[in-house]
């Protein structure tokens, strides 16, 4: 029996509206190499100066990973020949980094959780992009000096549903503090998985293998998987020294396999030296103070929500996986109506509707809407089925929520001579099944209540439906 060890280097772009070390923008899409300078091409004479901005962003990742921040860090060279890097060179943290030793809790559906220690998170330049087309190779450098910070956990991960929990839960926390907006298809939140295997009960650890470019969660479980499962075969065959190496492999979606792209490089290689022309990063107690005081995170909202509103703590933790989910929820709440029908109608009614490029942030019913129209089932101008049909209305037409009810005649009637007429007439029509639910067939009492609401056309309250039929039905 073997056990799997992982750790995982996150690397995430920041926010910022320029690059880590020149005024350039670091907008996504422009136009290839139009984002450039003589800082981001390296070329000669040309210095770099720190944006200020990446480092309050780091000190908010930090105190929400409750890490150790240092208040003095240096910056490094890291050397490599690679056509994305005009330097030839990444400046980077490698002896002393801007955040130390961190923690991040993942939950599990059982309720159970688990601390997955965080060894580090640094600040570096990112690289630009490889182009290919047939047999010509493209560089832009557009991205090149983009801030990152690169998020390395110890090998505390088993398997590939810890690591997808532990990256959603790093992903949502980054969202939160709107430090990054963490896009996986954009290349803003890229994922570098190193994985090995051992026999149960040992604790040296083995040659690892790192997985890189990976873009889905999903993708990064299933690569997982693959890899362990070609480590165990290596090992059990009497193989492993021979096939298992240090390596970068890369995951073939098509073929559901990972192979490999290259040796992987020791610290030796990259010639690390101290980055000559940046000076030592000095951090005041003022701005560490400033920057600390970060947004409510999910687990404090998580908790903040099954208090204030009696949720359970499943219900709370999917209404606040993305901040986005927990701003739209509370915004319902705010229409005063009841946290049950508020989680109904978000996660199954409206986001069952939600396709393509269609999400929560550009839905064409707003929080606000939707609280109106659940406010509407509550307050029994409407009935839950109507309101099906009313919301699908509204995701076809820019309208207020009591003028759709309107223009589909779906209000309510709750008058109970109207609803009295229209029972009497379904029963007077079915009186041979009157005399079988008399007779004991209670099962035919949805019948009735049935037949009236069709009459009605939905539009009859359900409950002095059920209320007059009884009496009537004897």
């Amino acid at each position: 029996m073997f056990e799997v060890v992982i750790g995982l280097e996150v690397h995430t772009q920041l926010n910022t509206n320029t690059k880590l070390f020149c005024s350039c923008p670091t907008s996504f899409n422009h136009k290839q190499n139009t984002n450039t300078c003589p800082t981001c091409l390296a070329l000669p004479g040309a210095l770099p100066v720190l944006n200020k901005e990446v480092l309050h962003k780091s000190i908010m990742l930090g105190t929400a990973l409750n890490a150790t921040i240092n208040q003095t860090s240096y910056f490094d060279r890291k050397s490599y020949f690679y056509p994305d890097s005009p330097s030839a060179y990444q400046i980077t943290q490698l002896y002393t980094p801007v955040i130390d030793h961190g923690t991040l809790k993942i939950d599990f559906e059982d309720g159970t959780h688990k601390i997955i220690r965080v060894n580090r998170a640094h600040i570096e330049a990112d690289a630009g992009k490889n182009i290919h087309d047939g047999d010509i190779s493209k560089v832009d450098l557009n991205r090149a000096g983009t801030p990152l910070l690169e998020i390395v956990s110890e090998p505390d991960l088993s398997n590939g549903e810890e690591v997808v929990l532990y990256l959603k839960k790093l992903h949502s926390i980054i969202r939160y503090l709107d430090i990054g907006d963490a896009n996986m298809q954009e290349g803003s939140f890229r994922v570098d998985v190193n994985v090995s295997i051992r026999p149960k009960g040992d604790t040296k650890l083995y040659t690892r293998v790192e997985i890189k470019n990976i873009n889905s969660f999903k993708f990064i479980q299933k690569a997982i998987e693959l890899e362990v499962a070609r480590q165990v075969e290596a090992w059990e065959d009497g193989v492993y020294d021979q096939e298992i190496c240090q390596e970068t492999r890369l995951f073939d979606q098509v073929k559901q396999e990972t192979r490999s792209m290259r040796g992987k490089e020791e610290a030796a290689d990259y010639r690390y030296f101290p980055e000559p022309d940046l000076l030592k990063v000095s951090i005041s107690n003022e701005t560490l103070a400033k920057y600390s005081k970060i947004p409510e995170l999910p687990d404090e909202k998580m908790a903040r929500f099954v208090k204030e509103y009696g949720m359970n703590d499943y219900s709370a933790s999917v209404v606040t996986s993305s901040v986005e989910m927990a701003h739209f929820f509370e915004t319902m709440m705010a229409c005063g109506i009841s946290s049950k029908n508020a989680l109904t109608w978000l996660t199954t009614e409206l986001l069952g509707r939600l396709k393509g490029d269609v999400n929560i942030t550009n839905s064409p019913v707003d929080a606000q809407k939707l609280g109106f129209l659940v406010k509407r089932i509550e307050d029994k101008t409407i009935s839950g089925k109507a309101a099906k049909d009313v919301l699908d209305h509204l995701m076809e037409h820019d309208e207020d929520v009591d003028s759709a009810i309107d223009t589909l005649g779906l209000k309510q009637v709750s008058d109970t001579g109207a609803i009295e007429a229209i029972c009497d007439a379904v029963i007077a029509a079915n009186q041979d099944k009157a005399e079988e639910y008399r007779s004991g067939k209670d099962k035919l009492f949805g019948f009735f209540v049935g037949q009236v609401m069709k009459e009605s056309k939905g539009s009859a309250n359900p409950q002095t439906v059920n209320e007059l039929l009884k009496v009537k039905l004897g």
